[in-house]
This record gives structure tokens, sequence and C-alpha cells, in this order.
């Protein structure tokens, strides 16, 4: 008799990555990374367990002295219902210290630096947390150096299997 298919879909762990921007390390040189609380909603950190989200375009902003996620994507959790629902592409207020918010609003005001999301996981606590980068944008002959790095990489992996 043939196994029935689990359908239910499987949580976030701890410590796992929920999203991860992997696009952000081919378009930018990321330089200091921080770790950030997000403030969500209870329908958004469950839709996130479910792994139900994107950071893939978003970025962060500084407004009155606070830093703020804007374009990222969580997905709205279906067993909820209507009135409980948010919105999935709301901006979201990220949690830094006084001292790392003014080095990153100084950063991008004076330096001409953006502030890139990385990662997106769940803590030891079981909290959301979000990795930010501070990053200066690359030109297009610096990815093309960096294709040309990955490929020799890979050239460099199968050379070596090979010799083994």
């Amino acid at each position: 008799m043939a196994k029935k298919k689990d359908t239910k879909k499987t949580l976030i762990s701890v410590n796992q990555t929920v999203a991860d921007n992997r696009r952000a390390r081919f378009d930018y040189f990321l330089e200091d990374r921080f770790d950030a609380g997000i403030v969500l909603t209870g329908t958004e950190v469950k839709s996130l367990r479910l792994g139900l989200c994107s950071i893939n375009e978003s970025y962060a902003v500084d407004r009155g002295g606070e830093i703020w996620l804007v374009n990222s994507h969580i997905a709205e959790y279906n067993q909820a219902g209507a009135h409980l629902q948010h919105a999935p592409k709301r901006e979201r207020k990220l949690l830094l210290k006084k001292k790392e918010t003014n080095r990153l609003i100084g950063a991008v005001t004076r330096e001409g630096y953006t502030i890139v999301p990385v990662r997106l996981y769940f803590n030891a606590k079981g909290l959301a947390k979000l990795e930010i980068a501070l990053a200066k944008g690359k030109k297009d002959y610096d990815k093309r150096e960096t294709e040309k790095q990955r490929d020799w990489g890979r050239e460099k992996q199968r050379i070596i299997r090979k010799g083994e």
C-alpha cells in the first residue's frame, strides 16, 4: 500500500533562514552587518514560520530617525479570518540600538551607502531577526569580475575532484 503524502507545510525552526537575499551579494559590496528586530503582527509571524516571505527587492530607509523596511513581502496567513489579515507589502519598523541607527543614517546621508536586507531568520529565542548590511553599489565591471571569480572557483573544484 502506498504511503500518504504529508500535505502539512513544515515550520521554520530556530536559527534557520526564512528568506535570503542572494541578489544583494551580486549587486552590492556588503560591508558592515547588523542584526535588527522587526515589528510584526501575529499573522505575519505565522506566515514567516511557514516561510512565506520575500526580501529580494526590499530596502531600508530613514524616516524620522528610525529605520523602516520597505517593499518586503510577507504573504497573508490563510488560516486567519479576513479581519485579522495584514497588508503583505506594508512598511515594517526595524528595531536597532540608537548608536547603530545613528551610524546607519550617517553612512547613508554622508557617504552614499544603501541599507540592504540580507537574511531573515529566527534566533535562538524564537524572535524574527533581519540581518541588514551597509552596501555600496557595484558597477558592471565589478559584477563581471565577481562572476569570473565564481566561475574560476567552480572550475578549481572540478579539477580537484577529477584529480582525486
